[in-house]
């Protein structure tokens, strides 16, 4: 066989392209140098599998080439080639640094050629022949070595830059940073306390931390900044209100990130062993939460106050009422509350619109909070119903004299746009103890009164009693054809379209059960599942619910859209039975269905009544690919803290919000809090409820691209949905 030898000099006389500046592939690269085919297909064949990226070269010229062409993690080098030996090759990689590591194979028995390999820089050496796994071993260690190497220069890399940037990056930091020693004096202050607070560096280096705490905060701060000392506990954090000297003098609040860190004695010399533990300082980061807190404050208020009116809302009422009958108890003495329904409000809405009957809304609880005492409370209730506590009441003679009250602020027209409006209202009266020991059932029987004077022609109010029960019996007929609805097939899912308005493609929809009662048409779930939860019935009902979304799921995915997810409500009894998760989990796997098509909605009382139980069962459903969603959030408890705590995927902002949204240039700042907690958070988000181009067009400049509402879709059946979804699959 011809032999050509080429020396190391006649290589460097060749044009050499680095690839200095070539992407790192995504997988490790290997180089295969091998003379013998067979045993190059071998290794081929043994390392094909292992996630490498393999490159074979037969002859010493060809591994220079591959050399120069690509950068390589690994190269296993066979000494004996019959051109260019090993050794040369080797150092050829050294002279040009390419850093690769080396396996060198040989079978010739000379160990001089071994040590010589060795010394130009390679990994390690296996005699011929070599089993595969010894093969596989040593592969496997000089990749695990060199990914160590790479991990160890860039922490380096790292650490040598991190001083270069660390002042620069204190100076620039939105935060105010310092650092106190063990007495708690300003050791270091950025210059951000200035931007925020008005002092210089200057003003608070050598001074106490009570230079800069809040008066009102002093107790707080001395007990936190006292105890993170000497708290073995390496970061503590605490809200806290710093003093300000700029022109408005106004204290802003910050949170502090507090670490305990050493501090060396004044006088340079190592601590004893006794002195140590006092030798600790703090390191601070203070963040101005100030409009945070105010956003806090204002998302607060909405969770217990209706957004519209700015009366309490259904929360906040129960809460009081539970206080009021609290000390009705404790004093003996009697309480009232009120029912108050507007009549005829509904034609108002029909004929002027939305945006009227809100406005309307508002006049009438203006109207109604004049007539009542500093003890009354008037909360809105729903739609068009108000309610109002009236506590310390001596007899019916009191209740009466505000209810005629009521009754005559409602007579004056309301100016509604140019619109003379006459209003009535309805309103029942129920006492504590008389009519009821628990909040709900002393609302129950003052809203049993207010339809009592409903049917008896409206505009008045009456007290209730026993007999009024009898006016009930329609509910209890209604039960009675709930019952036999699910067997008779008068139960029916619709759907409501989610849209991206960024592709205006369907990527979702919420499913809405109805009702086709034989004698009243079409019920929405509104008018007929509170009833179902109150009489049991929401169990089967909801089983009922799973089987037909698959069914209908099922059909979806036909249309060729399989990723459109399904939204479906959960009554919080549902969730709280123990079997629902196997429920869904059967339902899923006899359809076939992907856990990642649905979207299970709960609302926030369901976080904050049991959370425990909550988070359990959210879990489960987390494990198994559905995702979560916060239903009609910021319109009840609203706390962040179950965001952080809860499995929750999507924020669905309430309908009432979007409301608001009337001017596209103006700002609707509990609509940006949302879309902005959602944001920080990580979290979908979809807007309920749109209505009206501005809405929508405010909604997307802001952030939110997934929309539902009668803009786009009312809720539909089925049929009308696939006709929807095939018409999609055929655009796409």
């Amino acid at each position: 066989m011809t032999h050509r030898s080429l020396t190391l000099s006649s290589l460097d006389q060749a044009t050499l392209v680095m690839p200095e500046d070539f992407e790192r592939p995504p997988t490790e690269t290997v180089l295969l140098v091998e003379d013998e085919p067979r045993l190059l297909r071998s290794l081929q064949a043994l390392l094909q599998h292992q996630g490498l990226a393999l490159t074979a070269a037969s002859s010493g010229m060809e591994a220079i080439e591959q050399l120069r062409q690509s950068r390589f993690d690994l190269v296993i080098l066979d000494l004996g080639l019959p051109d260019i030996g090993g050794q040369e090759i080797m150092e050829f990689m050294n002279l040009h640094q390419m850093g690769a590591h080396v396996i060198v194979t040989s079978g010739a028995p000379e160990v001089e050629s071994v040590i010589g390999a060795l010394k130009r820089g390679a990994y390690d050496y296996l005699r011929k022949p070599y089993a595969s796994e010894e093969l596989l071993k040593t592969i496997d260690k000089a990749l695990q070595h060199r990914r160590l190497q790479a991990e160890n220069r860039k922490i380096a890399s790292q650490l040598e830059s991190s001083e270069r940037v660390y002042r620069n990056l204190v100076d620039c930091s939105p935060d105010i940073i310092y650092t106190l020693d063990d007495s708690g004096c300003f050791t270091f202050i950025n210059n951000r306390a200035r931007e925020l607070l008005g002092f210089t560096r200057e003003d608070l280096l050598g001074k106490h931390y009570s230079e800069l705490i809040h008066d009102e905060d002093m107790e707080r701060a001395n007990y936190v900044f006292g105890e993170a000392k000497y708290d073995r506990r390496l970061t503590r954090s605490v809200e806290l209100r710093f003093k300000s000297i700029n022109p408005d003098n106004a204290p802003r609040t910050f949170s502090n990130e507090l670490l305990r860190t050493p501090t060396p004695p004044a006088n340079g010399l190592a601590p004893d062993a006794d002195a140590s533990a006092k030798m600790f300082g703090i390191y601070g980061v203070a963040r101005d939460i100030t409009d945070n807190r105010q956003a806090d404050e204002l998302i607060s208020h909405q969770t217990y106050h209706d957004i519209l009116t700015d009366l309490p809302n259904r929360v906040l009422f129960k809460d009081r009422l539970s206080l009021a009958m609290f000390q009705a108890r404790r004093n003996e003495s009697k309480l009232a509350v009120m029912f108050i329904d507007l009549d005829r409000f509904k034609l108002v809405n029909e004929s002027l619109g939305h945006r009227m009957g809100d406005e309307l809304l508002q006049q009438t609880a203006l109207r109604l909070k004049t007539c009542l005492r500093r003890c009354d409370t008037l909360a809105r209730f729903g739609d068009d119903e108000f309610t109002a506590i009236l506590p310390e009441l001596t007899s019916r003679q009191d209740a009466t004299l505000i209810a005629d009250k009521f009754l005559e602020c409602m007579k004056p027209a309301f100016e509604l746009a140019g619109h003379a409006i006459h209003m009535t209202a309805s309103i029942g009266i129920a006492f504590y103890p008389d009519n009821g020991t628990e909040i709900d059932a002393l609302i129950r029987s003052s809203g049993i009164a207010m339809y009592q004077i409903k049917a008896a022609g409206k505009n008045g109010h009456a007290f209730f009693d026993d007999s009024m029960l009898d006016a009930s019996r329609k509910n209890i007929e209604l039960e009675h054809r709930l019952h036999l609805a699910q067997d008779q097939g008068e139960l029916e899912m619709h759907y409501q379209p989610q849209l991206d308005v960024t592709t205006g493609k369907i990527i979702g929809a919420e499913a809405l059960m109805r009702w086709n009662h034989p004698e009243r048409g079409l019920l929405s779930a509104g008018e007929f599942l509170p009833l179902a939860e109150d009489n049991g019935l929401i169990i089967p009902i909801s089983d009922w619910m799973l089987e037909a979304i698959c069914r209908d799921l099922l059909a979806w995915n036909a249309t060729g859209c399989e990723g459109i997810r399904l939204s479906l409500n959960l009554s919080p009894q549902y969730l709280d039975r123990g079997d629902f998760y196997d429920k869904l989990q059967s339902a899923l796997s006899r359809h076939n269905i992907s856990p990642t098509q649905v979207e299970v909605e709960v609302t926030e009382n369901i976080c904050i009544r049991n959370p425990q139980a909550a988070i359990k069962q959210l879990d489960k459903l987390c494990q198994l690919g559905v995702s979560v969603a916060i239903d009609d959030f910021g319109t009840g408890y609203s706390s962040l803290s179950y965001l952080h705590r809860f499995p929750i995927h999507t924020l669905k902002i309430d309908r009432s919000f979007i409301m608001e949204i009337h001017d596209e240039s103006a700002q609707f700042p509990v609509v940006l809090a949302i879309i902005s907690i959602a944001k920080g958070l990580g979290l979908n988000l979809v807007a309920e409820g749109v209505e009206t181009p501005i809405q929508a067009a405010y909604l997307e400049k802001s952030g939110c691209r997934i929309m539902q509402g009668y803009l786009y879709h009312k809720p539909m059946p089925q049929s009308r949905m696939l006709v929807l979804l095939t018409e999609q699959a055929g655009l796409a």
